[in-house]
């Protein structure tokens, strides 16, 4: 791992908040992710199942944790198993987790092998009235590919069928939405290597240079200050394609009078930060790129003092479009007579700002949790408005990270460029 080690109480206390919500006499199970093959003998770089780091900070194919409070087994009331090295895997891949590093690690006293796993699991299914199963229900997730905490529920339910299965999910969704003062010191350190990379650019970016460029030079930052690398692929997007939404193409030479929309972040510690800002590729906006870009801004601005404790995504989406509509009305894309008599359910502010403004944010960028519920106090959200106008080939997307507070909220991106002036007076320097 590229990062510095984690304050193993981050780990220790997560699981014990997680115990709090197991029945009595139930097992829990976590698996590593798989890794993943790519072609010929290849697999891509192992990106750990969010929930197990969570619970131990293992970062490693083929662990699996366990938690179990009231067996009488104390061994494996929490307990992981690891895979054992040898000299072949030491020299063909590195190094892998002593016991006494996971012990560090994790906060977990007792470490196993990976091949005691299968007579432990045995005797503490003869002993458990319920186990609860990790699966993915990101609500944004969609995928055909059976991932190894769905095989390995299939295959335990074959084996015992009689007893009682239940989702840790929902658990680990309420959990992991409320941030620990150590995430978020981790948070912060992603959003600062994210705004080191976005100064470097401002004195990089100029007529000529290819999207591509830009991209490598925010890779060169990223590792330099030890980030794993992109929390998402970057949008890097000139021109006619700032109006995609999830432009990646980057490939496209950025020209004079180009507006340039730049959406990346930095994963650091499995940690996501999620930064966009919208440049002028020749270092000073048009009139009208200045119009849109300080209409999103302050529409931003609004977004941000609106998200807090008590309110749902759903309203809160609802009242930042009302403040979207006085933002287009105000630059001319919308005509007030025509936003009065509009179909409330299909809003007329829709055809240039068609995506939500925020979405949670963590060890995944978008983070599990509950968007029916109320905004409590120390959640993550993104905060991104945008406007996008085909036919004149601008669109304008703002993004900070935030820290939900209970007087105010942490901005973890205050200090970097926002200002369109504070922009071009950095990229003319």
């Amino acid at each position: 791992m590229k990062y510095a080690p984690i304050d193993a109480q981050l780990f220790i206390d997560n699981r014990k908040n997680f115990i709090k919500h197991l029945d009595s006499n139930a097992l829990a199970v976590f698996n590593s992710n798989d890794l993943m093959p790519r072609n010929g003998d290849q697999t891509f770089v192992l990106r750990q199942n969010s929930d197990l780091f969570y619970l131990s900070g293992i970062d490693q194919e083929e662990s699996i944790l366990i938690i179990y409070p009231d067996t009488p087994l104390v061994h494996y009331r929490e307990a992981l198993f690891i895979k054992r090295t040898n000299a072949h895997i030491a020299v063909w891949e590195g190094h892998k987790y002593s016991k006494e590093e996971a012990r560090k690690t994790s906060g977990i006293k007792n470490i196993y092998w990976l091949e005691d796993f299968p007579a432990a699991l045995d005797a503490l299914m003869k002993q458990c009235n319920s186990v609860f199963l990790n699966s993915n229900e990101n609500d944004r997730f969609d995928s055909d590919v059976p991932y190894k905490d769905l095989r390995f529920a299939k295959n335990l339910q074959n084996k015992f069928p009689q007893h009682n299965y239940k989702r840790s999910a929902p658990i680990m969704a309420k959990l992991r939405s409320i941030k620990h003062s150590i995430e978020v010191e981790l948070m912060q350190k992603a959003c600062d290597i994210t705004e080191s990379a976005f100064r470097r650019l401002l004195h990089f970016i100029k007529p000529g240079v290819n999207e591509c460029e830009i991209e490598a030079e925010i890779m060169h930052e990223f590792l330099r200050l030890r980030s794993n690398g992109y929390a998402y692929y970057p949008i890097v997007a000139s021109g006619a394609s700032s109006c995609v939404l999830h432009y990646q193409e980057n490939n496209k030479d950025c020209l004079d009078g180009d507006i340039l929309l730049l959406d990346f972040g930095a994963d650091y510690a499995n940690y996501a930060s999620d930064l966009t800002r919208t440049i002028p590729v020749s270092g000073k906006y048009s009139p009208r790129q200045k119009e849109v870009y300080n209409a999103t801004l302050k529409v931003m601005k609004e977004a941000m003092s609106m998200l807090r404790p008590g309110i749902t995504l759903d309203n809160y989406n609802k009242e930042v479009g009302k403040v979207m509509e006085s933002a287009l009305i105000d630059i001319k894309l919308l005509d007030k007579k025509d936003v009065a008599n509009q179909d409330k359910r299909q809003p007329l502010y829709k055809k240039y700002f068609m995506h939500g403004t925020s979405h949670f944010i963590g060890l995944d960028v978008h983070d599990i949790g509950d968007r029916y519920a109320p905004i409590k106090e120390g959640m993550a959200f993104t905060c991104e408005p945008g406007i996008y106008i085909p036919n004149e080939g601008i669109g304008v997307r703002i993004e900070n990270d935030l820290i939900v507070g209970k007087n105010s909220n942490i901005n973890l991106m205050k200090n970097i460029p926002i200002e369109a002036d504070e922009i071009e007076t950095l990229m003319q320097a």
